[in-house]
């Protein structure tokens, strides 16, 4: 039997979603017929819209129609637009279970001494402001060929580096986003120690994170103190052999699935996004958060119009309070900059059968699957709650997911339906894709194809299954096609907040 060409996400739906090329005349749900080609990922009208009526797609309004449209046509951005009504016609759909036998499963990562779970065994080499990056890098080169080779136990040297840390104030809200980022990854649970490097005249000193950290001893020195450029290297190497020979003494041992915290992104979505790869990323995040662990959904300004659908699964006011204000925050932020959240879709967005933000975000939204949003937290900000939750991010992917990793995440998940190439070291990186016919083209980046729930050889279900599985998995050491391919770094880019100075 041959897989049906589109879906309806909701009997209340007026628009149904091409999961294959439709052409003219073929038949549609409800009766009506194609009357032209529709691509893929793309909406076609399943009954008569009027002009200025809500076009429904998730049982949710994603904009209102520009123009009369007739049963069978293409819906898009010549007669789809953006409005900010919140419309909810579909009844809440309980979350995926988690069974006894999940709620006992554990994975093979590393018990640090302070008690925290990783799930990788990395070194980290930290700039604290871009004047010592190409530095840092030098020393993670240097180290992976001379020292690496030695110590099996280790995973890698890692340099953490960026663009700011001077030329900035020391106080609001840019330098805290970077203190926190920073400090974030100095303590992160995947790096078994770090060395600090900084300049020595830098805005953003070493002294404001301190000397000592969980496992094997954080430790920092500046250029300028060690007297150059490669002598900042050689030194640097020492103390990273010191670190290393503790470092490579940890073992995997079983540890609760509850100790898992996955981040979760989106990248170069497409119509199929929200119907394929991010519900059966739901799918499994309402496992795994069924189960003790957690899971972070950000990308603040790729959730509104969808606000709302969060908000009704807060567990108390004050976080849906909180999740009010960031949305407040930010349609101002844009305002102030003469932009738009509509203006959010990008062209690869659109080619792929997205229109307005309101139709991104309730498909974005979908990665957090149904489960109670139990806490908001900043950016970068410590992540100490279990089950789903919320960091305020930028959608900007590399940006979203450092502060993931900052706020504690080790593991990401990321769905993508354009072929978004992404890895974000020190926590491992699975990439999902939407369309079979986009993880056929690069296999080579991409651990699991979710075109197969359009196709109809699988189901939702069934497939977060799998994906929940994988996230063990990866959790345990095995590694991602991101990782082989060695994604990572590069991929670190803290939120630039604040005035250029």
């Amino acid at each position: 039997m041959s897989a049906p060409s589109s879906i309806l996400l909701s009997p209340e739906d007026n628009v149904a979603v091409a999961t294959f090329p439709i052409e003219a005349g073929q038949p549609l749900p409800g009766g009506a017929r194609a009357k032209a080609r529709i691509e893929p990922g793309h909406k076609v009208a399943v009954r008569a819209i009027g002009s200025g009526e809500p076009v429904i797609k998730y049982a949710q309004a994603i904009g209102r129609a520009t123009s009369d449209i007739g049963a069978g046509d293409h819906v898009h951005s010549h007669n789809l637009a953006f409005d900010q009504d919140r419309l909810a016609i579909g009844a809440a759909v309980p979350p995926e279970s988690a069974s006894a036998a999940d709620k006992a499963r554990t994975f093979l990562g590393y018990r640090r001494a302070d008690g925290r779970a990783a799930t990788r065994n990395y070194i980290g080499i930290i700039a604290s402001v871009n004047c010592s990056t190409t530095v840092c890098r030098a020393i993670a080169d240097e180290a992976n060929r001379r020292i690496l080779p030695r110590y099996e136990g280790i995973d890698g040297f890692v340099p953490i580096v960026h663009d700011q840390g001077c030329g900035m104030s020391s106080t609001g809200d840019g330098m805290k986003n970077l203190h926190r980022t920073l400090a974030g990854y100095a303590r992160h649970v995947n790096f078994g120690g770090v060395l600090m490097v900084g300049l020595g005249c830098e805005v953003n000193q070493l002294t404001l994170y301190g000397q000592s950290g969980s496992g094997a001893e954080k430790r920092h020195f500046n250029i300028q103190e060690a007297g150059g450029s490669r002598r900042s290297v050689e030194r640097a190497l020492g103390v990273l052999d010191e670190i290393a020979q503790e470092v490579a003494t940890a073992r995997r041992v079983p540890i609760p699935v509850s100790e898992i915290i996955v981040g979760l992104q989106c990248g170069g979505s497409d119509g199929l996004s929200g119907v394929t790869a991010n519900p059966a990323l739901g799918a499994a995040v309402d496992i795994l958060a069924g189960a003790g662990g957690t899971a972070i959904l950000s990308e603040t300004s790729e959730i509104y119009g969808a606000e709302h659908l969060l908000r009704s699964r807060a567990v108390n006011e004050d976080v849906g309070v909180k999740l009010d204000s960031l949305i407040a925050w930010w349609e101002n932020y844009v305002a102030l900059h003469g932009a738009s959240l509509d203006n959010n879709p990008s062209p690869g967005n659109k080619r792929g059968g997205l229109t307005t933000i309101l139709e991104k975000s309730l498909g974005a939204v979908a990665k957090g699957g149904r489960s109670p949003l139990t806490a908001v937290y900043n950016y970068a900000e410590r992540v100490t709650e279990h089950g789903l939750v919320f960091m305020d991010t930028p959608g900007y992917d590399p940006v979203s997911a450092t502060g993931q990793v900052a706020g504690g995440a080790n593991v990401i998940a990321f769905t993508t339906g354009r072929g978004s190439c992404f890895g974000c070291r020190p926590a491992p990186s699975i990439k999902l894709t939407s369309n079979t016919p986009l993880y056929r083209a690069m296999e080579e980046d991409m651990d699991i194809d979710c075109g197969v729930i359009a196709s109809g050889e699988a189901t939702i279900a069934g497939l977060g299954r799998e994906i929940f599985e994988l996230i063990i998995d990866t959790a345990s050491g095995r590694k991602t096609k991101s990782e082989l391919f060695g994604y990572g770094d590069n991929e670190f880019v803290p939120w630039h907040l604040g005035a250029t100075l």
